[in-house]
């Protein structure tokens, strides 16, 4: 046929006869031990095979060559790579690509058993039962979908995910690829996906398709692989699954599912194309195969073999892992924190010191009743307690090894020297991933609950979520076992609580007459104080039953519980009722009686104090709450004469007499005018020493100590100033 000797930049898969020499010579190479028929559907991509085998030996065996060959070691194990250079048609979107694995439903929810829309397949590692009736694995994963269809969407919805984070680029990845070609190689794995329905057939019974098809999912180089295949005008779907004939030229319907047939007339479609058109790389008004002719072959990693086929999946995420967690191409929050979470339970695998299935259900890969101690009678707020507690002691855990672990993979300071952002990244971790097993994630900032004290590590009580929740109303260990560690995960998978944004200005709720009301700023610590409040007690249980009644029932809204803990259905729960019945003002710190402040009658000198009297003073400070009516030092106003430090001036303080409302107002008056004069003359003096310091002459005006402490101190007081508008306003609309 005259098209197949057209020539051009696009190559036609070779024959089979050098096919078949470059599969044994793959199969030959020590090292390798993947199924045959995933080299069988990686061949016709191979552009000349034969440049990457080497001399046959002695006994007329040829191999890969050395160059060919290259051997990656990750924290979850080692594989074998071939590099070979690859049409650039070839690969497939990967749908367990962990930067958009969370626009999935994961298995490691209970409830998506019953038609779920976009439901993760569960990936295993690739096996056969052998002559003597043994289960082999070999380098190659294995998943299952309904039916061809459901194949298909699946690369397809990876496609339009990826299109989302590809919108972060600072350049345009397709055009930069149309220009310059394609850099760096990607890395694709072999996976098998069998047809759970039968195929369809055709009037004399035959089957249309394939019941299971092979496919090279990209590992590294996903957006590559898409904006490859997004300027041949194929889509993933289509190479793993069949080309309609009409991409092909032909002029009868159809689909072409061997990748021998259709690359050969895709390629000679292009090739004429190229020969027939003048070369315009416009995106609207340049041919599709000029745009593509610097992508018509790309170097790419072939995975042919590892010591440890039962941790493929692990092994090859491993190595991704490390490309994506920070930027340029950083995950999203819920993705980076999944990401880190599974990199941690691939190495506790790894060191054996976590079974497979256990890392299976943990990551998100198996469902939770698949847990060694998981009985077939527990509803799913069990098992979802049963996974996130796992996952707690795994990333908190006691044992010293493990701490030496989590210390390495996710470069952290000694394991007594935790530092709060690395706790707060571990907590989001734990929070990212026990979303999984909830209908939909939620921000893993939720999970930023702990202090430093955790860095030793959860110990938890052992007791049953049943046994828990019957006592908590009167076994305090209980109580805070729940509070502590559950439902902050229970509220925010409901969308009662949500970590503080951080803005100045209050966040809308809709009350229940329809209006809408301003919700003050609330960090989650302060959601859990608020319940734990004594007063609060019954009806704090009350709602954590209630969540976990509302989960058990199909993750209906829950129900709102009287003062008693009761539960009042048909009156959903909501943010705002939430806020209310838990205001933010509450806390378990007893409160004390206030002191009368003293009448300052005269102000001198204060010796500086040092370093132990500041401590004493600050641990005081910390324990006691200041007087109400304490005054506050006001700083000189811009444009007056600036006083010593140890001589500025403090207002007197109110009579001793009861302050009625008004005294009271006009005394905070003035201590705003103060604090706002104050922070102008600031500012001011700040821009003197800053003029200073551009000097390069002169020694820096202030040293790294006292600037830290400085920072502090402002960042305290800011923090304290915050809240006050909202107080203000308060008051105001109740008078």
């Amino acid at each position: 046929m005259p098209e197949a000797v057209i020539e051009g930049p696009f190559p036609l898969p070779a024959s089979k006869e050098c096919q078949e020499e470059w599969i044994e010579a793959v199969l030959a190479t020590d090292g390798v031990n993947l199924p045959r028929g995933a080299l069988e559907n990686a061949a016709p991509f191979i552009a000349d095979p034969r440049e990457s085998l080497g001399e046959p030996d002695s006994d007329g065996v040829r191999r890969l060559k050395g160059g060919a060959v290259r051997r990656i070691r990750t924290d979850a194990g080692e594989m074998l790579v071939a590099v070979v250079r690859m049409h650039g048609v070839g690969g497939v979107l990967w749908s367990h690509n962990e930067r958009i694995s969370s626009i999935w439903r994961s298995v490691a929810d209970p409830t998506v058993a019953q038609g779920t829309e976009k439901t993760l397949a569960s990936v295993r590692p690739w096996s056969h039962v052998d002559d003597e009736g043994r289960e082999c694995f070999l380098a190659a994963l294995e998943s299952s979908v309904p039916n061809r269809q459901a194949l298909i969407m699946d690369a397809e919805d990876a496609a339009d995910a990826l299109l989302k984070y590809d919108r972060q680029r600072k350049y345009d990845l397709g055009e930069d690829l149309v220009l310059n070609g394609q850099q760096e190689p990607g890395m694709y794995v072999p996976q098998h996906i069998r047809l759970q329905e039968n195929p369809e057939v055709d009037m004399e019974g035959n089957p249309i398709h394939p019941d299971a098809y092979w496919g090279w999912m990209a590992v590294r180089g996903n957006n590559r692989t898409q904006k490859r295949q997004s300027i041949f005008r194929l889509s993933s779907g289509e190479v793993l699954a069949g080309v309609p004939a009409e991409k092909l030229g032909r002029s009868q319907g159809g689909v072409v599912c061997d990748p021998q047939v259709w690359l050969a007339e895709f390629s000679t479609l292009l090739n004429r194309e190229f020969a027939e058109s003048e070369e315009d790389l416009d995106p609207k008004t340049g041919a599709r195969a000029h745009r593509a002719a610097a992508i018509a072959v790309v170097e790419a990693h072939l995975v042919i073999g590892t010591p440890t086929p039962q941790r493929l999946y692990r092994i090859v995420q491993m190595s991704n892992r490390r490309d994506h967690v920070n930027p340029p191409l950083e995950f999203d929050a819920v993705g980076r924190s999944r990401a880190l979470g599974r990199g941690v339970l691939g190495m506790y695998v790894a060191r054996q010191l976590m079974d497979e299935k256990t890392a299976e259900v943990l990551s998100g890969l198996a469902p939770i009743r698949e847990l060694p101690d998981a009985s077939s009678d527990m509803s799913v707020s069990e098992l979802r307690d049963r996974r996130s507690m796992a996952l707690l002691q795994a990333l908190f855990p006691t044992e010293p090894l493990k701490r030496h672990l989590l210390q390495r993979a996710l470069s952290e300071n000694p394991p007594s020297q935790l530092k709060a952002t690395e706790i707060h990244q571990r907590a989001r971790a734990w929070s990212a991933l026990t979303s999984e097993s909830y209908p939909k994630p939620w921000n893993p900032r939720i999970g930023e609950i702990f202090t430093t004290k955790i860095r030793d590590g959860v110990v938890l009580s052992g007791r049953p979520l049943p046994d828990l929740l019957a006592s908590a109303h009167t076994d305090n260990d209980a109580f805070e076992e729940l509070v502590s560690y559950r439902a902050v995960h229970w509220l925010a998978s409901f969308g009662l609580v949500e970590p503080d944004r951080g803005s100045l200005d209050g966040q809308e709720a809709i009350d229940d007459t329809g209006g809408r009301v301003a919700r003050g700023r609330r960090t989650v610590t302060n959601v859990l104080q608020a319940l734990r409040h004594e007063k609060k007690r019954m009806m704090a249980v009350g709602v954590l039953r209630a969540l976990v009644a509302a989960m058990d029932e199909g993750d209906r809204r829950p129900w709102r519980v009287s003062s008693n803990g009761l539960q009042l259905p048909g009156r959903e729960m909501t943010p705002l009722w939430f806020d209310m019945e838990f205001p933010k003002e509450m806390g378990t710190r007893p409160r004390k009686a206030p002191v009368p402040a003293p009448s300052v009658q005269a102000t001198a000198p204060a010796p500086r104090a040092t370093a132990p009297a500041r401590e004493q003073v600050r641990a005081q400070a910390e324990t006691d709450p200041p007087p109400p009516t304490a005054p506050a030092a006001v700083l000189p106003a811009q444009g007056t004469q600036a006083a010593h430090p140890a001589q500025l001036a403090i207002p007197a303080s109110p009579p001793p007499s009861p302050p009625v409302a008004d005294t009271l107002m006009v005394r905070i008056e003035e201590l705003i005018h103060g604090v706002s004069d104050g922070s102008t003359e600031i500012r001011r003096l700040l821009q003197v020493l800053k003029s200073r310091a551009e000097d390069s002459s002169a020694s820096p005006p202030i040293t790294r100590g006292r600037a830290d402490a400085a920072v502090r101190r402002l960042n305290q007081t800011v923090a304290r100033l915050r809240e006050l508008p909202e107080l203000l306003e308060t008051m105001a609309e109740s008078e």
